[in-house]
């Protein structure tokens, strides 16, 4: 196992399992997205890249150093450093949709290959905690990046984005009103 300790968060309130993932790119997205809410990354070897690729770092740009970062040689290695985290598996196999669970603080949402997602021996293991994201049945899979996003983002919404920042300012100008239907921070304590 190898842990990089640099991020920003205050606190990890999710967890992003990316199992064996084969694009680089995808995986500085993912990097990215999960400095920017205060998620833990959990990379399942083998990889399909070296983690000092410069694509990791361009689409992690200058946010990698920041991300708090686990490497496992495989999921067993995962399961025996982790054995009470409560694991969804994000699959376009699964019978129930994203939306129609409850996710608690210090959640898993694992995410497969590009070019095969969760192993089904994985999948049927774990059949009460597997996930799609609903789409027409003409395509195969959305883009990894964009999965863990969707799944990560309804997860936070849930958990009332704890911890994260609400509220955006204009930099040279400011708003007027505060809408009506959308409290501010304070307003919603």
């Amino acid at each position: 196992m190898w842990k990089n300790d640099g991020g920003f968060c205050m606190g990890v309130m999710m967890h992003i399992i990316l199992h064996q993932p084969e694009i680089p790119a995808n995986t500085g997205n993912i990097g990215r997205t999960c400095v920017a809410t205060g998620t833990s990354l959990h990379l399942i070897e083998p990889l399909g890249f070296r983690l000092d690729e410069k694509s990791i770092k361009r689409s992690g740009m200058d946010y990698w150093e920041h991300l708090d970062v686990t490497r496992y040689m495989n999921y067993v290695e995962f399961k025996q450093m982790h054995p009470q985290a409560r694991i969804w598996m994000a699959t376009t196999k699964a019978r129930r949709v994203y939306t129609d669970v409850d996710f608690a603080p210090d959640d898993y949402i694992m995410f497969g290959k590009e070019s095969g997602g969760i192993p089904e021996e994985i999948l049927l293991e774990n059949e009460e905690t597997c996930i799609r994201i609903p789409m027409l049945d003409q395509i195969r899979s959305l883009n990894l990046s964009n999965s863990v996003a969707i799944v990560l983002y309804e997860a936070l919404r849930q958990n009332h984005f704890h911890g994260m920042q609400t509220e955006g300012e204009l930099h040279r100008l400011q708003w007027t009103n505060r809408h009506p239907l959308h409290p501010t921070s304070e307003e919603r304590r």
